[in-house]
């Protein structure tokens, strides 16, 4: 699925990095419009009459930016810290947590400083000498459908495999991924995709592609030996719950294998969402049928300090004893990295 913004922002400081320049020229190629903007102006001309006009809106900008390097933020569970790449995603996932982070007005962003970005890197893993020190590159983002224009991934998966100690993650639910494949990873970075009941993709994550194609672009990513895996998310506990994910790990077993010898692994994440996302969801999906009835949920604050409605302990409890033995049955070889 090939993403082509209709309009393309670059801030003033983007224009002095080459890769700011080199992107500007070949959208300019591609006969999209390309503005700079100053270093406070807001992005013109956005919808201010309707929240899900301006919402999609937002979804078709993408804006050339430099990020702050001066230190990364925390990934965990996921890895040690976050490699800010891109931010933003071309999906309409109704659940998106990125509906809490980046509002009404997701713009999708890429930072034109990589090399800064990278330095940085560098630098968390030589304070680090004794250990493996890992970036996610996927926090904010789905990075695969911007790739083609500044080859961000393309650059981190490269430098990655030059470093000992440093090893590199990021997750996608697209499939354009033939550019990464001859990549020299020398098994430093993990490639994952984000896959779920086909129920649920259909219903809630719009302008995505569908399960079988996931599968298909995995399989390829395996057979280029990364170090892979799924993170199967959201978990939706609703009713007959148990019998239509043990569908889908069959499903994933009959076209990846039982992924035997495979360096691969799992992360479950259970449905969550916070009185914000509930908000933007609402407005911008009126007919959303996910289940957001905070009496059937129990409140607990995050690591970033927002709250989040949460599934009851007991069935927690439940989901993380019966989702093990969906992997350990299914993919004996598999590593479960974490449960949420």
């Amino acid at each position: 699925m090939a993403f082509i913004p209709e309009r393309v922002y670059a801030r003033e400081k983007a224009l002095d990095y080459p890769r700011g320049q080199e992107a500007i020229t070949q959208f300019r190629r591609m006969g999209v419009p390309v503005s700079v903007l100053k270093a406070r102006q807001r992005v013109p001309g956005m919808a201010k009459d309707s929240v899900r006009r301006g919402y999609i809106e937002a979804k078709k900008i993408l804006i050339l930016d430099v990020v702050n390097t001066g230190s990364f933020i925390s990934s965990r569970p996921s890895a040690d810290y976050q490699l800010p790449l891109s931010s933003g995603c071309t999906g309409f996932c109704e659940y998106c947590y990125l509906n809490t982070t980046l509002g009404k007005r997701p713009y999708l962003k890429v930072y034109v400083n990589l090399e800064e970005i990278l330095n940085q890197a560098a630098a968390y893993i030589e304070e680090n000498p004794d250990r493996e020190v890992t970036f996610e590159g996927s926090c904010t983002s789905d990075p695969i459908p911007v790739e083609p224009y500044l080859g961000s991934l393309e650059a981190a998966v490269n430098f990655f495999g030059r470093q000992e100690r440093g090893r590199f993650r990021f997750v996608t639910k697209y499939t354009d991924v033939a550019s990464l494949l001859q990549l020299d990873h020398r098994n430093h970075t993990r490639f994952r995709f984000s896959i779920n009941m086909d129920e649920v993709i259909q219903r809630f994550e719009h302008g995505t592609p569908t399960l079988i194609p996931r599968l298909d672009a995995a399989r390829r990513v395996i057979a280029a030996g990364y170090p892979s895996g799924f993170i199967v998310a959201p978990l939706i506990l609703d009713e007959g719950w148990m019998e239509q994910y043990s569908r889908l790990f069959l499903t994933v077993r009959e076209i990846c294998g039982d992924l035997a010898g495979v360096n691969f692994t799992f992360e479950l994440i259970t449905h969550r969402y916070t009185d914000r996302a509930k908000q933007t969801i609402e407005d911008v999906f009126p007919k959303t049928k996910l289940p957001m009835n905070p009496e059937s949920r129990i409140y607990r604050r995050g690591q970033f300090g927002y709250g989040k409605y949460l599934y009851p302990k007991d069935l927690m409890a439940e989901a993380k004893e019966r989702f093990g033995d969906l992997v350990r049955s299914n993919f004996p070889d598999a590593r479960i990295d974490y449960f949420i």
